[in-house]
């Protein structure tokens, strides 16, 4: 291949860890003189998402392409994934990276497309979490980790971003059956600088997203036990939005805390710790913990 790549990422939601990696990945790319391009979902995120993509974009030579695409599997797949398939051919990769459960079966089903027409797109691949947080016991758990195992045969190199997926890989769907390494996520030297907090700070903060596999309902429930213990109720403020937050909405009324729980949209990490003395993390499962 050319010193210089065109490298495309796909994934579905440009949210959370997986959007926070990829932006990393695209920046130390672009800085080491390769072409970038993405494709993802254009029915997730919201305002604070759209400005990272406004300031990505003089960065990516190959485009920021959005597309609807599916969580689940359905009947609007094919129509979502023959869409994504001619994005990524107009941008002939020599390099396309599918990240999650979603993208990797992208990256690997279209690379291999490719490759049918000559390409020489190497096909790689980031689980994310993704299908790895399904349980190996039950039938779409046996069902998700057959699929990886047969998919691991059209992979030319699996990156895991934490020794936690990848053991998790190993144990769920087998041992790799293609080259694989772990490349840990990376922090700025700015990001160790301490954050002063605002005064009037709440006691506790959650920022993450709004789905129950990061433990939402857990905080909440949390918020109820601690304030009995201190004999009073602590403040918090949950940052955030995914599908669910109407129902953390209703937990927080139900249990009577609407005077202490502050919720508020996405925003930058180190804005959202300032809002309170202590960070609390209850996620149910982190595949890429920063």
């Amino acid at each position: 291949m050319a010193d210089t790549l065109r490298i495309v990422h796909c994934f579905r939601s440009p949210v959370g860890g997986i959007f926070r990696h990829v932006r990393d990945l695209t920046e130390a790319q672009v800085a080491a003189g390769h072409l970038v391009g993405i494709v993802c979902d254009s029915t997730t995120g919201g305002d604070f998402e759209e400005h990272l993509f406004e300031q990505m974009k003089g960065r990516m030579a190959l485009g920021i392409h959005r597309t609807p695409m599916q969580r689940h599997v359905g009947p609007g797949d094919l129509a979502s994934a023959w869409r994504t398939f001619g994005i990524i051919k107009e941008l002939r990769p020599d390099v396309l990276h599918g990240h999650g459960a979603k993208g990797g079966a992208y990256a690997r089903l279209f690379g291999s497309l490719l490759r049918v027409s000559r390409s020489r797109v190497a096909r790689v691949y980031s689980p994310h979490g993704g299908s790895l947080h399904y349980d190996e016991t039950t039938v779409a758990g046996k069902l998700f980790f057959a699929l990886e195992r047969f998919m691991a045969r059209f992979t030319d190199y699996l990156l895991f971003v934490s020794d936690y997926e990848r053991q998790t890989y190993r144990r769920k769907v087998g041992e790799p059956p293609t080259p694989n390494n772990l490349v840990h996520n990376g922090l700025r030297a700015a990001e160790f600088e301490p954050v002063r907090t605002e005064p009037n700070a709440a006691d506790v903060l959650y920022i993450g997203m709004m789905r129950d596999l990061k433990g939402p309902d857990i905080f909440i429930d949390a918020l109820v036990l601690a304030g009995t213990r201190l004999g009073r109720p602590l403040k918090a403020v949950m940052v955030g939005d995914g599908d669910d937050l109407p129902r953390y909405h209703a937990q927080v009324k139900r249990l009577g805390l609407e005077g202490h729980v502050r919720f508020l949209p996405p925003m930058p990490a180190r804005k959202a710790f300032a809002l309170a003395e202590l960070v609390v993390v209850p996620s149910r499962a982190e595949a890429m913990p920063y």
